[in-house]
């Protein structure tokens, strides 16, 4: 049995489309679901769908606690579905190559700092692309800069909004996230 923690930041439906594509599988454990921020949707998710939530904050990340945390409770992978903070050192030297991020955008495009959510898909209008994707990838200690597993693409139209090429993310993302998490885990 693996054992996945999922992290997340916000609304948390790729949480949930994760947690829905492994359940009956005996092979594969959502564990629990950590989260940094208090109003955060994926709380409300965590408790629907009675998977075990812990909250943490920035010292308890840096410090090492959430590493203590996910190894007492075996963790095999941790996965990254809308977390925003960048991970320590630390956390990746505990499970290295075991921490899977994914990122709205066709990296090394729009990635880095400050590039998450909205911003990334303003941005890819803003520059005019006429195509857009996501990206899975291995998580080190910089932000968006782990290597590649995969990538998957879909047009931008002169006409798109940010909000368009969200939607078309998303798609993309729920779609592809866990079938990529359970070929790299099984």
């Amino acid at each position: 049995m693996k054992n996945i923690a999922i992290f997340a930041s916000g609304s948390g439906s790729n949480a949930e489309r994760i947690y829905d594509y492994f359940q009956g599988d005996s092979e594969v454990n959502i564990s629990m679901i950590l989260c940094n921020n208090p109003e955060a949707g994926v709380i409300a998710r965590a408790e629907r769908l009675n998977i075990p939530l812990v909250m943490f904050d920035r010292a308890a990340l840096k410090s090492g606690e959430v590493v203590r945390i996910l190894q007492e409770n075996d963790t095999d992978w941790v996965i990254l579905a809308g977390f925003l903070w960048l991970i320590p050192k630390n956390m990746v030297e505990a499970f290295p190559n075991k921490i899977v991020n994914i990122h709205p955008a066709l990296l090394p495009k729009f990635g880095g700092k400050g590039m998450y959510g909205h911003f990334v898909h303003e941005a890819v209008v803003a520059n005019k692309e006429t195509e857009s994707g996501i990206t899975i990838h291995f998580v080190n200690e910089h932000y968006d800069e782990g290597n590649i597993i995969f990538q998957a693409s879909y047009p931008v139209l002169p006409t798109d909004s940010p909000e368009d090429v969200a939607k078309k993310g998303q798609v993309l993302e729920h779609e592809y996230f866990p079938k990529v998490i359970e070929e790299l885990i099984k």
